[in-house]
């Protein structure tokens, strides 16, 4: 049986699955989601974009949310998809939801991560925008993120465009329902999945924030590891990555952090 007691971040469906691999590890887990989503209301503008999906050289969706909402949306307005642009997903989870409905997506290999910068260096990424003379990307996603990526993009001279439909937001908890939590059940790391879930976490410790900063605190990325730092953060692990497995197997890695206890 694993020593770790984690507490774990990630949307509602997210967290049973992980929850569930986690077990099978003999890993302890709560969850306690610190995303939440909600679709948005389609303007006249987002509408244009989904009807000229084919001016565009790539289209990036960032997130299962993003995947399915989108294909909800390409049989909406296309009877075919688009054959022009090619599509690309941050990691295999939101690809994998594209590929099955006959879109030929790319996604980075695991190992090299799954995150904005493993896209940015994703050679069939880099050959969509090459083979441009004015290169176009579509970034589907939430009413926010992707900023480091689009901001890369737009420093190659690259148009980048937006296209928000869905909102994620923290769930209602009562104020001390997080430390309650960790006390409770004697948790000793914690883990988050996004930016935003670590700045949710933030906001729900609020001035409790200090009682946790020396608690592991695992992370998707070094992105995301400098924002945790910076936030007082003291034993952060880069799991080089979102997915379970590569928090699995930082878990397995960072088992030494743990203090022996009589």
């Amino acid at each position: 049986m694993s020593a770790w007691r984690l507490l774990i971040t990630r949307p509602a469906a997210d967290c049973a699955l992980l929850a569930a691999q986690l077990a099978e590890q003999q890993i302890y887990s709560s969850s306690l989601p610190l995303l939440a989503m909600r679709e948005l209301a389609e303007t006249a503008a987002q509408r244009a974009l989904l009807l000229n999906l084919d001016q565009y050289h790539a289209i990036v969706v960032v997130s299962k949310p993003a995947a399915r909402l989108m294909l909800e949306r390409l049989d909406r307005y296309w009877v075919q998809p688009p054959l022009h642009p090619t599509w690309f997903t941050v990691g295999a989870a939101s690809g994998k939801i594209l590929q099955q409905q006959g879109l030929v997506t790319h996604w980075p290999d695991p190992h090299d991560g799954d995150d904005s910068e493993a896209l940015l260096a994703l050679p069939s990424f880099q050959q969509s925008l090459t083979q441009a003379v004015q290169p176009r990307v579509l970034i589907v996603r939430g009413s926010t993120g992707r900023e480091f990526l689009a901001n890369t993009l737009k420093a190659q001279q690259v148009q980048v465009d937006f296209l928000p439909i869905y909102q994620r937001y923290l769930p209602d908890y009562a104020a001390d329902e997080l430390i309650q939590r960790i006390n409770q059940e004697q948790l000793n790391g914690i883990a988050v999945s996004s930016e935003q879930s670590l700045l949710n976490l933030l906001k729900l410790a609020a001035d409790k924030w200090n009682l946790l900063q020396a608690m592991p605190l695992f992370v998707p990325s070094a992105r995301v590891a400098a924002t945790a730092k910076h936030a007082g953060a003291q034993q952060v692990i880069n799991c080089q990555g979102a997915s379970n497995q590569k928090l699995i197997a930082a878990l397995h890695h960072s088992s030494s952090l743990l203090k022996n206890k009589d």
